[in-house]
């Protein structure tokens, strides 16, 4: 007669099994952090495009003189909240152009505040002249995957 050999796993089955599952996972930790952090900086750029393009049309519309221009301004929004609660067009009656739903969150700051720099600001500057909104960009002091800061951007 046979013994019956007993069921489960030894010790050593075990410690490589846990050891696979180790390494797996320090495989793929790598991997999904870079697809996190890509998905990120593709959010940040949908967001300034968007923010950018409505800048742009505001100026648009405002050298065609379909908007009214502040003083000083030189047809740019005054500040992003004027792009969200709307300008009157001129000559339409009660007809307001609203240019963004609301302002967009920055993903890599998590809040809906963005550097800008009115026309008259250097390119590279800082901080705001408050004249105009001329430009937006992160306030993320962070590095980005290729290796530029993301307030550049």
């Amino acid at each position: 007669m046979t013994r019956s050999r007993a069921r489960g796993y030894s010790l050593v089955e075990l410690v490589v099994v846990v050891t696979l599952i180790l390494v797996l996972t320090a495989m793929i930790v790598p991997v999904a952090r870079f697809n996190w952090t890509r998905m990120k900086e593709m959010e940040l750029k949908e967001a300034l495009r968007t923010m950018r393009t409505a800048i742009d049309e505001h100026k648009r519309l405002s050298d065609q003189g379909l908007i009214p221009v502040e003083l000083s301004t030189e047809g740019y929004p005054k500040d992003l909240e004027t792009l969200v609660e709307g300008i009157e067009l001129v000559g339409q009656v009660k007809k307001v152009r609203k240019f963004l739903r609301k302002i967009p969150v920055d993903p890599m700051t998590g809040e809906a505040e963005w550097g800008m720099r009115s026309l008259q600001d250097d390119f590279d500057s800082t901080s705001w002249g408050r004249q105009n909104v001329y430009d937006v960009y992160s306030l993320s002091e962070k590095t980005g995957l290729d290796g530029t800061k993301y307030k550049d951007w």
